[in-house]
């Protein structure tokens, strides 16, 4: 028979007797063996003063801060456009007698893009010329006729006087009388007749005028030349191709100068004005700088935005049509301070800002508004013209805290 389990047996039921059984006794035992001998009350106090040493405070690190005047900006993201471009088309039906002209090539403003062949428009030209001449021929007829009538009127007003006058002597019968004012009458009719044969001639003259201003035009139309000076987007209208009023002969822009759009929030439209300094890199990494031309006065009924051009000089036509640009527009002068980026937190509602210690070493918050980034720091809005801006620290610390600064120097 082994003993060790034996052993082991008894020693596990006298342990779990004490544990069970015996336990409010045990626990009073440990009690009076941990008590210690009471003291009076100084010693206490200064116990208590020894137990409880005071908290230091938080240490951080600040800079002082001055507000700057600075010109702040307005940035956007928006395109490239050429700064004219039309589709030129015909204006009447020919066929196409010029060699077309290929894309990109640049052209002169009025140089011919698409040459139309005549057919009879120069006949028509001609009739309605011979048709002019033949009108004006007529002009000293009927101004002779006129002339005439004219003569005829002084005769028969004189024939007329001399009537009356012997009549009132009884040397004329009125039949005499009667036959002279009726001679005054028809040469009257005689002057209206050929003041109406005049004014025909002179309307036929202007009809005549106008047909040949109809086919001089018709002529001009056969040749399209192109509005301005600029470069081909597409090929213009092929030989032999017939050409219809709207059809197409070719696509012209202008490049230089060339604008960069954007579209301004309402938020930061009152910012801007025509003809403040703007700025636009490109995603080729071109920087570009020009002037805004162009502030919409009605916003885009679905963006609720403003549209805003820029007109950016590109001599070398490096700059394309659609190219996407970051656009940066100066607008008023604000007061800003020049902190590093290091220095932005959160407060509990999940503001941006900084944190900011006082002479009596007090924290405080407050929320800031980025103007710009800069390669020494960031400029913000939203703090006193004087700051002590915590830049190291600003986590461990809260708005009402009392913390010792430590002040470094910050280039600005």
């Amino acid at each position: 028979m082994r003993i060790v389990p034996i052993i082991t047996a008894v020693l596990v039921t006298v342990f779990l007797f004490f544990i069970v059984v015996m336990r409010d006794d045990l626990m009073s035992f440990a009690s009076a063996e941990a008590a210690e001998p009471p003291l009076d009350q100084g010693e206490v106090t200064e116990v208590t003063k020894e137990a409880e040493p005071a908290t230091p405070d938080v240490r951080v690190v600040a800079i002082q801060s001055r507000s700057s005047a600075i010109g702040s900006a307005v940035i956007l993201r928006g395109q490239t456009e050429a700064d004219r471009q039309v589709e030129v088309r015909a204006e009447t039906s020919a066929q196409v007698l010029s060699e077309p002209l290929p894309r990109g090539s640049s052209v002169k403003a009025e140089q011919v893009l698409c040459e139309l062949e005549p057919g009879t428009r120069l006949a028509a030209l001609a009739e309605a010329k011979a048709r002019l001449l033949e009108a004006k021929a007529r002009v000293p007829e009927s101004q002779a006729r006129l002339d005439e009538a004219y003569a005829r009127l002084e005769e028969a007003e004189i024939n007329n006087n001399a009537a009356e006058k012997l009549s009132e002597g009884g040397f004329a019968s009125g039949t005499r009388v009667a036959t002279t004012k009726a001679s005054v009458r028809s040469a009257e009719a005689s002057i209206q007749a050929a003041l109406s044969g005049l004014q025909s001639t002179e309307a036929g003259i202007q009809g005549a005028e106008a047909a040949v201003a109809v086919a001089e035009r018709e002529i001009e139309r056969l040749t399209i030349r192109a509005p301005f000076a600029g470069l081909l987007e597409s090929d213009t209208a092929e030989i032999g191709s017939l050409m219809q009023p709207g059809s197409l002969c070719a696509t012209v822009i202008r490049l230089d100068p060339i604008k960069i759009v954007g579209f301004v929030p309402e938020t930061d439209v009152a910012r801007l004005k025509p003809g403040a300094l703007a700025g636009a890199r490109l995603t080729s990494g071109k920087e570009v700088t020009g002037l805004v031309t162009f502030l919409s006065r009605s916003a885009d009924e679905a963006t609720r935005t403003f549209r805003v051009e820029i007109d950016v000089p590109n001599t070398d036509l490096s700059i394309r049509d659609g190219q996407t640009a970051e656009i940066a527009i100066t607008s008023d002068d604000a007061n800003a301070h020049l902190i590093p980026q290091s220095a932005l937190t959160l407060n509990d509602d999940g503001t941006m800002g900084v944190r900011t210690i006082d002479d009596q070493g007090i924290v405080d918050f407050f929320p800031v508004t980025i103007m710009r980034d800069s390669i020494k720091g960031i400029w913000v809005t939203g703090l006193e013209d004087q700051a002590n801006v915590i830049i190291i620290g600003q986590e461990y610390v809260v708005k009402g805290v009392h913390a010792e600064a430590v002040f470094e120097e910050f280039e600005q």
